[in-house]
Order: C-alpha cells, then structure tokens, then sequence
C-alpha cells in the first residue's frame, strides 16, 4: 500500500508567503491573480510530485486558469485548494483539475463580495480613520501606525484564512456559499457602509463661504449659517452623494472623479463660493 503523501508545514509555509507577497505577481486584464495563484501552488505540487515531473506539470497545469478574487480573503481558496491537491495526490477519485478549477471559479465571487466589504470598506477606513487623528498637527506617529497595523492585519488574518481553508478543506465552501455566506456579505455590507458614514461625517467637511452683502459692506446673508440652520453638514453629504453616484451608477473611475472635484474647487474659489483660506 503505497505512503499517504502529506504537504509539509515548511511546503505549507512557503506557499502561504508566495500567495501574501505575490499574488498580484505578472497582473494584467487578462490574467488578473492567475499566476500569482500558480506562484503560490508551486511548493505543493513540487512536494507532492518530487517523484513524477509529468504530474507535476499536470497539476500546475491547473492552475493556469483565470483568477481574480479579494487577495487577504483570497488566502483561504489558496488553502483550500491545497488541501485538494494533496486529496488528489492520494487518488482520491473525487478530486480532478475540473473539481479545484469549479470550486476556485464557485469561491471567487462571494469572497470578493466579502472581502471588498469587510477589509475595503471596513477595515481599512477604520485604520484609516484612527491614523487620521493621530496625524492632528502633522504628526508622522499616523502614517507609522497604519502601516504597522495594516501589515500585522493582513499578514496574519491571511496565514490564518489560509491554514484554516487548508484544514477544513471543501466544509469551507459551505460555509462561504449559499445562505451562510448571503447573511456574512450582508452583513458586512452594512457594517461597511455604517464604517463609512461615520468616517466621513468626521473627517470630510465641505463649506461655502458665500454670503451677500448690504450697501455698508457688511454681510446681511451668510449661506453656510443658513444651511447649518437647516441641515448641518449638508453641503457634505451632497458632495459625498456625488462621488458614490459617479463611481457606482455612471462607473467614473476614482482617479477621474479626484480630478473633477479639484476642477469644481478651483472653479468655487475663482467665483467666491470656496475659501481656501490661504493667506500670502
């Protein structure tokens, strides 16, 4: 009876840090994470198949399928997959390239429903925000703590994604897909978007400094106290409201929408609906 084959830790680790340092590895349209998830798979299939270069090239074959998914979520598929070519490598029957390349294509989309919401639109602002308030006063002590704390969230939330999904193996697909994984990305979408509401409420200001002037010179209307009377804060939700409607429903891209904002802040200074309260 021939030895059950076993990915070692070292096998394990090696694959794990290929996937968290290079799984945009070579990215493009075409190809999105593919060749950083065959970067990753590397260590496992050279362990497995020391012995037989033609499955081993058959096994890495598999992979060579197009991936994109959310990269620090993405690890458990990672793991997942592993725990299947080590199944396969065994003979297990059930366990073929049209079986891990039908899960990997089954898991991309609700982990980057996932993901998207629970490390973009939570996590990171969250950071984000805390950062912001210890940069009061040009502090760098903001800049340092986000990248500390950023890096120690994703490395070791991935090595735990990926060392879970590789002993849990296919029971992780029941738990992302499905009613199961409906209620996480609901749930984390809300979250997300209360993250993001309140980030903004405490860090996004926009103000007019348009008023109206009697025959002394003297203001007789003050627009902002007007609008403050009536919606604090309004002038941000709309401009807030405006960049969500470009991004999401007309699909402007980020960078497009930062470029029409500085065009809509010049053209406010030049007619004296901004101040930029600069002094020279």
């Amino acid at each position: 009876m021939a030895q059950e084959k076993k990915i070692s830790k070292q096998a394990l680790s090696k694959s794990f840090h290929n996937w968290f340092y290079g799984n945009l590895t070579c990215f493009s349209q075409e190809h999105m994470q593919t060749f950083g998830y065959l970067c990753s798979m590397l260590p496992i299939t050279k362990e497995l198949y020391k012995d037989d270069p033609d499955k081993m090239a058959e096994a890495m074959d598999t992979y060579r399928a197009f991936f994109n998914t959310e990269p620090q979520l993405g690890a458990v598929i990672v793991g997942v997959t592993a725990g299947l070519e080590e199944a396969r490598a065994n003979g297990q029957e059930d366990v073929d390239a049209e079986t891990i390349n039908g899960l990997r294509a089954g898991l991309m989309g609700p982990i980057a429903g996932i993901g998207d919401s629970l490390v973009v639109g939570t996590v990171i602002p969250i950071l984000l925000g805390i950062a912001l308030g210890m940069s009061t006063g040009g502090s760098p002590l903001g800049a340092i703590f986000y990248i500390i704390a950023w890096n120690l969230f994703a490395y070791f939330g991935m090595k735990f994604l990926y060392f879970k999904g590789y002993e849990m193996g296919t029971k992780a697909v029941e738990i992302l897909v499905g009613e199961v994984g409906d209620a996480i990305r609901t749930s984390v979408t809300t979250l997300g978007g209360i993250v993001i509401g309140a980030v903004t409420a405490s860090w996004v200001s926009v103000k007019t400094s348009f008023q109206l002037l009697n025959s002394a010179g003297e203001p007789y209307m003050v627009l902002q106290e007007k609008l403050d009377s009536v919606f604090p804060g309004l002038l941000t939700v709309i401009f807030v409201i405006f960049c969500w409607y470009m991004m999401a429903k007309k699909k402007v891209t980020p960078i497009k929408v930062m470029l029409l904002l500085v065009v809509i802040a010049f053209v406010g200074v030049l007619i004296g609906f901004f101040n930029p309260g600069l002094s020279y």
